[in-house]
């Protein structure tokens, strides 16, 4: 049975710490609206560090930084895994997130994340950081 959980208007890493407990627990976790989870912080700060993170090393040997922003939720999501050991990577693979809702999951019921609802006086949406990195979403 698959557990799905809305990222609208949740922060990043708190959704990304309780995602990736649960993962580790044997849940398989789809995570849907990521487009609409939020980083907090200030607007320009943020966005140097992801510039940052996307130019680092080469064209050629990487590491490459993801620019849509359901592989950035989920790219935050596997820091928080062991992803280097073989239970790391097991929980990595019953992991699925997508922009929006699908048409599998229309109509069912989304579980929230509760402590990453807190609200927060600065925050950038994952689809705004995405377009200033250049995705074409």
């Amino acid at each position: 049975m698959v557990t799905i959980i809305d990222a609208k208007e949740c922060r990043m890493g708190r959704l990304a710490t309780s995602v990736a407990k649960r993962l580790l627990n044997e849940e398989e976790i789809a995570v849907v609206n990521a487009e609409k989870a939020v980083v907090t912080g200030k607007e320009k700060q943020i966005k140097e560090e992801y510039e940052r993170k996307r130019d680092v090393g080469s064209s050629r040997k990487g590491p490459f930084y993801p620019r849509m922003p359901h592989m950035i939720l989920k790219r935050a999501i596997r820091g928080m895994l062991p992803y280097q050991k073989p239970s790391g990577r097991k929980a990595y693979k019953r992991l699925r997130v997508y922009i929006g809702v699908p048409k599998e999951f229309e109509g069912k019921k989304f579980e929230y994340v509760e402590e990453a609802k807190r609200p927060a006086s600065y925050a950038t949406r994952l689809d705004e950081l995405s377009n200033f990195m250049g995705a074409k979403i």
